[in-house]
């Protein structure tokens, strides 16, 4: 058997791209209204070398992020004069569910079941803050 067709392969070299090139690819790709795939399309390029070169090109332009810096502390005593006291806690205790307190201010609670009208809770509020 003998053959009468020749085949012919052609290796194409991989092609340079200039860095002013890939700017300019990766900026199109970022215009409003324009698909990636489009540009890398046209450009003759799989997209997955544009989204590259976007991600290359852009962590280059995002300045890193300032290394935080110390600041000096010195430790002194407390002052000698009056000891400031703290408050006394009230214990937390489990309220049962559908129970409201409302903390009016100057050490004053009120404390709502579920079971409370609204418009006499209204009243009740209204009166106390002077309306």
């Amino acid at each position: 058997m003998t053959r009468t067709g020749i085949e012919l392969v052609r290796v194409e070299r991989r092609r340079r791209w200039t860095r002013s090139e890939k700017e300019r690819l990766v900026a199109a790709s970022f215009e409003p209204d324009v698909s990636a795939s489009e540009v890398a399309r046209e450009a003759g390029l799989h997209v997955s070398q544009l989204f590259r070169w976007r991600k290359l090109l852009c962590e280059r332009v995002v300045p890193p992020a300032p290394v935080p810096s110390l600041v000096p502390v010195a430790i002194v005593s407390a002052p000698s004069s009056t000891p400031v006291e703290p408050r006394p806690r009230r214990p937390r205790t489990r309220r049962p569910s559908g129970v409201i307190e409302i903390d009016l201010g100057g050490g004053r609670r009120l404390t709502v079941g579920r079971d409370i009208d609204a418009a006499a809770l209204r009243r009740v509020l209204d009166a106390l803050e002077g309306r």
